[in-house]
Parts: structure tokens; C-alpha cells; sequence
């Protein structure tokens, strides 16, 4: 199994020293002290509600909550690579930013953010801060906080970022530096925003949220189907006075149901007398449901049921050939989707530098974030 990931060389295109030089106090991200900016052109609106898919999805479905935790931490746990003509090198800035990309959060940590939000929005926005043209830090932003801004031809040409009733602005500066990488799923009826792993299971997670919440109230219950009091009195009084029912109706509730009351005998006068009713087969048999919804939830996001210890999915033969399969059809193309986005202008940023005249080759090295020398080049790998 593959391990390295190469082509982070040209993550955010900045020119670099030899050493990654020590985090300025002065430096923070932008999103932490947020200021307006009003441009002409207006922001395209993300058409989903993320909070309530967060919430019903991952903060209250079980499985939807596992599907983003294995993939989170799977694909967060592959380690990139910078490679200089094929061989990796075993030190530089990019390596050294990747393992330590702000003081709040390992290289591990910052990654499981991305790729969660992926799954849960399909949009995943990292900031790149940068001092005194340097590449410093990297912090990964709420997407339901980021907007995209269009440009005159209708393609992004910026990004707002909101919190707090407060907004802050990302643009190129004047070298052609973007300070925001967004990393998206694709989506076939929007141009600018991703789609996300939970919105495709959306009804499977309500179907199985609806199943927990059936579960629940037959337990509260006594989990035992509900029945009908039948009155039996005398000819003349065929019907219990109001008084008589908000009686009978407060002690059942406060007497005989939720689980402490369970199985507790009743006691019935006044020509009182209990009927079961009884439901179907198919009427109760919500357990199969829930494991069918939990089947497409887990489908969704690219993780066999086996993983997740759902009955009733053979696709694969045992454990180990299921988590074989969730590496290489989910979690490998997963992080090289990443790794091509954070090395996606490598080829454009190689070929303006090289053709500037004005520079001389150690500067053209340090701009690409090689050593000045190749000799130390060739002495590190």
C-alpha cells in the first residue's frame, strides 16, 4: 500500500527560504480578527443547509458519524511526500508546515478536518497565512462560514469568509497569490460548490434516525405494542364522563408506562377492560429497516457494512478483504484528490519562474523551495 504522496512542492506558490523561519507572535489568521470588505460583485449562496445535515447526520445518526470518522482518519494518516525528480527528500519547508501547520493542531489533525468536511459538506476550505512573503501556517475554515464570490465570467474570484456577524475577504495579491484552497466533490448542477457524501444519504439517515426514534418510544413504552381500554358498563351509562377519562387517561401515564412501570399488573374497575392490539409482522419489523438504511448510509460514503458491523451485506468475504477495499476504492483516491489540489499550479508556477530572465538560479531554487545549493540538495536525500 502506497504510503507517499508526492507533488506538494508548489502548495501555495510562494517563494521560500532554505529553513522555515520561527512563527512570527505578531502573525494570525485572518478569520480571527475578521474586517468588512464590500466589492462589487455579490456572493453565490451555498443551496444547502449544513447545520441541519450536521446535525441529523453526524451529530445524531451513528452510522453517518462512523462513515466520516473512518474516512477522516484514514486518509489523514497517509503521509505526504515532497519529491525532487522522482525521490522524496527528507527535509523540507512544506514537510516541516504539513507536520506543524499551526500552533493549535498537528498535520494529522488539520487533515481530518479537511477531509471530514468533505464528507459532511463537500467543500473543504484551507487558509494559507503568510509573512513577509512566506508561507507561515495553515488553518482549515468552517465551510458553511465560506462563500464564493464570483468574478465578471462567472468563475471564482474570491471568497468571503463569515463568523460572528463580521466578514472577511480573500483575494489574489498582487504576485498571483490566493490565500484560500478550496477542495471540493463533484457536483453536477453547481458550478462552485461540492456535493457532499451526507446529502446523498440523506433520506437513508432519516429513515434510520426514524428507526432509532421508533425504538425509542416502544421502550418508553414498556416496548410492547399499545391497546384500547373498553368500557363495559351498564347499558344506561355507555360512555365515562370527561372527568372520569382525564382520570384514567393521567394514572395509565404516571402508573404504568416508561420502563420502571414495565410489566407492573393493572388494576381495572368500573367495567374497565383491556384489548391488545396486536400489529403485523411487517408493521414492527423496523430492526430490517434500520439495517437497509444503515446499508445506503454506509454506501455512500464509500465503507463496506462489514466495517461497521451491519448483518445482511456479503459483498465481501471477510474483514480484511472489505478493509482492503475501503482503502483502494475510497481512502487512497481520496487523499490524492487532496494531494493534486494542493499541488495543482505546480507546472504553471514552474514554468513562469524558469522563464524569468531576471533571476539568477540559486533565486530560481529558493523560489521553487529547493536549496540554493545542490549539493545540500543531493546530501539531505
Amino acid at each position: 500500500m502506497p504510503t507517499l504522496l508526492s507533488g506538494l512542492r508548489t502548495v501555495f506558490d510562494r517563494p521560500a527560504p532554505e529553513t522555515l523561519a520561527q512563527p512570527d507572535e505578531t502573525k494570525h489568521s485572518a478569520t480571527r480578527q475578521v474586517i468588512a470588505l464590500q466589492t462589487p460583485a455579490g456572493p453565490v449562496w451555498t443551496p444547502r443547509d449544513y447545520a441541519a445535515l450536521a446535525r441529523n447526520g453526524f451529530m445524531r445518526n451513528v452510522i453517518a458519524y462512523r462513515c466520516i470518522r473512518l474516512v477522516a482518519e484514514a486518509a489523514a494518516s497517509i503521509p505526504f511526500a515532497v519529491t525532487c525528480k522522482g525521490e522524496a527528500m527528507a527535509e523540507h519547508d512544506h514537510l516541516r508546515l504539513l507536520k506543524a501547520p499551526n500552533p493549535d493542531q498537528s498535520g494529522t489533525a488539520l487533515m481530518e478536518d479537511v477531509y471530514g468536511y468533505l464528507q459532511t459538506a463537500g467543500n473543504a476550505y484551507v487558509e494559507a497565512v503568510r509573512l513577509d512573503g512566506t508561507l507561515r501556517e495553515l488553518y482549515a475554515l468552517r465551510p458553511d462560514r465560506m462563500k464564493v464570490r464570483a468574478g465578471r465570467d462567472g468563475w471564482p474570484g474570491g471568497y468571503d469568509y463569515e463568523a460572528g456577524g463580521r466578514r472577511t475577504g480573500f483575494r489574489r495579491d498582487g504576485d498571483g497569490f490566493m490565500p484560500v484552497l478550496h477542495l471540493k466533490l463533484f457536483h453536477p448542477l453547481n458550478d462552485h460548490y461540492g456535493l457532499a457524501p451526507l446529502e446523498a444519504a440523506g433520506n437513508a439517515v432519516d429513515i434510520h434516525n426514524a428507526a432509532c426514534s421508533w425504538n425509542k418510544a416502544l421502550l418508553d413504552n414498556a416496548a410492547r405494542p399499545s391497546g384500547a381500554l373498553i368500557y363495559n358498563g351498564p347499558a344506561d351509562a355507555a360512555n365515562l364522563t370527561a372527568d372520569q377519562f382525564e382520570r384514567l387517561k393521567s394514572e395509565l401515564q404516571e402508573t404504568y408506562q416508561g420502563q420502571t412501570n414495565a410489566g407492573r399488573p393493572m388494576v381495572l374497575d368500573g367495567g374497565l377492560d383491556w384489548k391488545p392490539m396486536s400489529h403485523s409482522p411487517a408493521e414492527l419489523d423496523f430492526i430490517e429497516a434500520k439495517h437497509s438504511a444503515a446499508r445506503d448510509v454506509a454506501l455512500a460514503f464509500g465503507v463496506p457494512p462489514q466495517l461497521l458491523g451491519i448483518p445482511g451485506d456479503n459483498t465481501y468475504a471477510n474483514y480484511r478483504e472489505a478493509n482492503l477495499a475501503f482503502w483502494r476504492q475510497t481512502v487512497l483516491p481520496l487523499a490524492g484528490r487532496a494531494a493534486s489540489a494542493l499541488s495543482g499550479e505546480r507546472s504553471a508556477r514552474l514554468d513562469r519562474i524558469m522563464q524569468t530572465d531576471c533571476l539568477t538560479d540559486r533565486e530560481k531554487r529558493l523560489a521553487l523551495g529547493f536549496p540554493a545549493n545542490p549539493e545540500t540538495e543531493s546530501d539531505d536525500e
